[in-house]
C-alpha cells in the first residue's frame, strides 16, 4: 500500500523562504533610497522657502539674516531661522518631541559668505555624513556624502 503525502517537502518550503527573503531584501533597500531622497528634496525645498524669506527680512532689516560666518547646522540655528526668516512656521524643528527633532531629517543654519549669505543643512542623524548648501544665487551644492 502506498500513502499519498499532501503536504510541501521541506527543500520545497525552503525555496519559498529563500526566494521572499531575496524579494524583501531589495525591497528594503529600495524603500530605504527612497526615503533618503525624499527627505533631501524637502530639506532643499525649505531651503528655498529660507531663501525667499531671506528677501523679506532684507527688505525691513537692511541685511540678511545669519547664525554667524561659520555656523553649525543644529535644532537653535534651526529654530532661529523659523522665528526669524520664516515668520514662525514649523517646517524645520519638531518642539513636540524632546528632544527637538528635524522635520526632515535634516539641520539647517545661514552663514555669512562673502557680502552673501549660504544655507547650509546637515543630517541630523550623521552631523559628519550628507551636507547640503543653497547659495544666495539659488544654486545647490552637495557633498560628496549624499
Amino acid at each position: 500500500m502506498r500513502s499519498r503525502s499532501s503536504g510541501f517537502t521541506l527543500i520545497e518550503l525552503l525555496v519559498v523562504v529563500a526566494v521572499l527573503g531575496i524579494i524583501a531584501s531589495i525591497g528594503i533597500a529600495s524603500y530605504s533610497g527612497y526615503v533618503s531622497s525624499t527627505k533631501m528634496k524637502s530639506t532643499e525645498n525649505v531651503m528655498r522657502q529660507i531663501a525667499l524669506g531671506q528677501t523679506e527680512y532684507y527688505s525691513q532689516n537692511g541685511v540678511y539674516f545669519t547664525n554667524g560666518s561659520s555656523c553649525k547646522p543644529d535644532s537653535k540655528s534651526s529654530e532661529d531661522i523659523e522665528t526669524k526668516v520664516l515668520g514662525g512656521s514649523k517646517s524645520i524643528v519638531d518642539k513636540n518631541k524632546s528632544p527637538a527633532e528635524a522635520i526632515s531629517g535634516y539641520w539647517i543654519c545661514v552663514q555669512n559668505h562673502s557680502s552673501n549669505y549660504e544655507i547650509v543643512a546637515r543630517d541630523a542623524d550623521d552631523p559628519k555624513g550628507c551636507e547640503v548648501k543653497l547659495t544666495a544665487n539659488n544654486e545647490i551644492k552637495r557633498s560628496s556624502k549624499c
